[in-house]
């Protein structure tokens, strides 16, 4: 079925207005419910929906959005389930833009805003935990950012995981790593089920990345940053941007969240974001600073 004959269908009781994107599984439209107004509704694409391991997994996040929803930078969870043969996803409409358009658009973070995105994501981030769910896909694409509040936002539990699953329970194959390369922790790589440290790792790439608007390691390919992930420190925070030197402490805090060896990293998300967000109130210190601290209030 394709995006055009599903627009003005109503499924769950949401009625698809406006196909909006896709992924690799699931078609995204805006929609219209009687009581909770607009919002977003994932369909899972014919092909998946033929495979029961595909199914299972759209449903998980489905649950896993649930029992994630209570916190305010967590994107709702509304309902999900299956339809007419159409499993579907709502989620609540979320103002703003992906954090990665976003970055790609503004450059270099000043730290005080970093600070304030970092410190929301690791109360969402905490809270998750919490509830016994390890997101395992954190990325600027996953994240939603309203640069008129300063407010980010959590979404995407399609790969998350229970942390209290065994391997008899795991939905991917040993040997084959979930996330995505460029923020993925390196004990993901082989395959074995990770725990709240490697969502560390990912949120510490993320900090990484909106401070500098470079990746902790260089590779251009797949392989390069397989094998540097895996063999190589990353590239020191203050050595990612010629001129921009940030406080010690702060790149101490970050380099410690990006630890291969899990005994030095951050134990915890919260610990972690709260260190990071201590941390950044130093600054940084160059000479263009009052034309990186113009990007404190967005764009």
């Amino acid at each position: 079925m394709s995006q055009d004959t599903l627009i003005g269908r109503s499924i769950g009781g949401y009625t698809l207005r406006k196909h909006v994107g896709e992924g690799g599984t699931a078609l995204v439209f805006r929609a219209d419910h009687p009581e909770r107004g607009v919002a977003a509704v994932k369909i899972l694409r014919g092909r998946q929906a033929a495979d029961p391991v595909a199914v299972k997994r759209f449903l998980r996040e489905g649950e896993f959005g649930v029992r994630a929803s209570g916190h305010p930078n967590i994107i709702r969870t509304y309902d999900f389930g299956e339809q007419d043969g159409l499993y579907y996803l709502a989620l609540e409409w979320a103002e703003g833009e992906p954090l990665a358009d976003f970055m790609s658009s503004s450059g270099r973070i000043a730290p005080p805003l970093a600070a304030r995105i970092i410190g929301q994501l690791g109360d969402a981030l905490g809270s998750a935990h919490g509830a016994g769910i390890i997101h395992r896909d954190l990325k600027p694409a996953n994240i939603m950012y309203d640069p008129a509040t300063q407010t980010a936002r959590l979404l995407d539990f399609g790969i998350a995981r229970d942390s209290e699953d065994n391997a008899e329970q795991r939905l991917t194959r040993a040997g084959f790593f979930v996330g995505t390369l460029q923020y993925v922790a390196p004990e993901a790589l082989s395959g074995e089920l990770v725990g709240e440290q490697a969502d560390v790792y990912s949120l510490a790439t993320i900090a990484y990345h909106l401070l500098t608007g470079k990746l902790p390691f260089p590779g251009r390919t797949p392989r390069e940053l397989f094998q540097q992930l895996l063999t190589q420190t990353p590239t020191p925070l203050n050595s990612a941007v010629e001129g921009i030197k940030f406080p010690p402490a702060l790149e101490g805090v970050v380099t410690k969240g990006l630890e291969r060896d899990l005994t030095k990293r951050w134990k915890t998300i919260s610990e972690f974001a709260n260190a990071f967000v201590e941390a950044a109130a130093g600054g940084p210190s160059d000479d263009k600073k009052q034309g990186i601290f113009s990007r404190l209030f967005g764009r």
